[in-house]
């Protein structure tokens, strides 16, 4: 086993914790992480770091996210989407496709959106989501966010019904729950989210995912799965987000062992510096021609 960057088809009705304990198993190795949950009706692109690639998940979780998404006119629920319970209905069958347009494009740029009550969102020390099933009122502080595209694919109407096919690219932090509640507001008849799908996190696409087996049911789970074949190595995930600097052995060595090093190399917040073999060293922060790091790769990794 080696450390790495797993990228994970999430099914529907599992969490996010589910897909990283089915890793762990089938990994062999207790120490994996994710960059951002997907809730349990979601399906889609899951970021897991396995080993000490866990650390460059600070750096997964800020990425830009895109959905593929279904909203249903006409319905609003407690939790903003179809695992809640329906709060008012009203018919939508008026809501012209130029009200839809104009309601969409409303929601597009930048927004201060308040997030779902049942968010995971952390109100003095507890989960939104627990406040709100214990029955207590739930007020979070709006957020900022950018909706960088909302395009809607598809319009089906049924009845009293109008269901949206959407896909939104957005900045991390974003709720697409909150986005169907307010569009469904905005139109007057209210709204919910009745399916949702991430297709990208920053550079990385759901095309390159992988399903994870269930090793409960699936005895052969660990076999099915080649490691060294799907997990990303942490030197190319580094190198698609950030800047690279090339590092001789004397470099290595000591940003290896913490010390500030000197490279012929232009300002960046945070660069991917590379061993002679190809292998991330570290990430740095570069000024001035110096390098600072900013997170270390163990030294067993980095040293030839």
């Amino acid at each position: 086993m080696t450390s790495g960057v797993l990228l994970v088809d999430k099914p529907q009705g599992v969490t996010s914790h589910d897909v990283v304990a089915r890793a762990r198993r089938i990994l062999g190795t207790r120490k994996v992480g994710h960059a951002g949950t997907l809730d349990p009706m979601a399906t889609g692109l899951l970021l897991l770091g396995v080993d000490s690639a866990t650390r460059l998940l600070t750096y997964l979780v800020g990425l830009d996210k895109e959905y593929t998404a279904t909203i249903r006119l006409g319905v609003a629920t407690d939790t903003d989407d179809a695992d809640g319970t329906p709060i008012s209905e009203a018919d939508a069958s008026g809501v012209t496709d130029a009200a839809v347009a104009a309601g969409i494009a409303a929601l597009t740029g930048e927004l201060e959106q308040v997030p779902s009550s049942y968010s995971a969102i952390k109100v003095d020390g507890r989960r939104a989501y627990d406040l709100a099933r214990a029955g207590e009122e739930v007020t979070l502080a709006a957020r900022r966010v950018v909706i960088r595209s909302f395009e809607l694919l598809a319009t089906r109407r049924a009845g009293t019904a109008v269901e949206l096919d959407v896909r939104v690219e957005c900045s991390s932090g974003t709720y697409i729950r909150s986005l169907a509640r307010d569009l469904g507001a905005g139109l007057g008849v209210g709204g919910h989210l009745t399916a949702l799908r991430r297709t990208r996190v920053g550079p990385f696409r759901i095309d390159d995912a992988v399903t994870l087996p269930d090793p409960r049911h699936d005895p052969d789970a660990a076999a099915a799965l080649d490691a060294d074949a799907v997990l990303r190595d942490p030197a190319d995930v580094a190198s698609a987000l950030f800047p690279v600097v090339r590092l001789d052995a004397d470099a290595t060595r000591d940003l290896a062992h913490g010390k500030r090093v000197e490279l012929d190399a232009p300002d960046a917040e945070t660069a991917a510096a590379l061993t002679p073999e190809g292998r991330l060293a570290a990430l740095v922060a570069l000024r001035g021609g110096r390098a600072r790091v900013l997170l270390g790769l163990p030294t067993s990794e980095v040293l030839p």
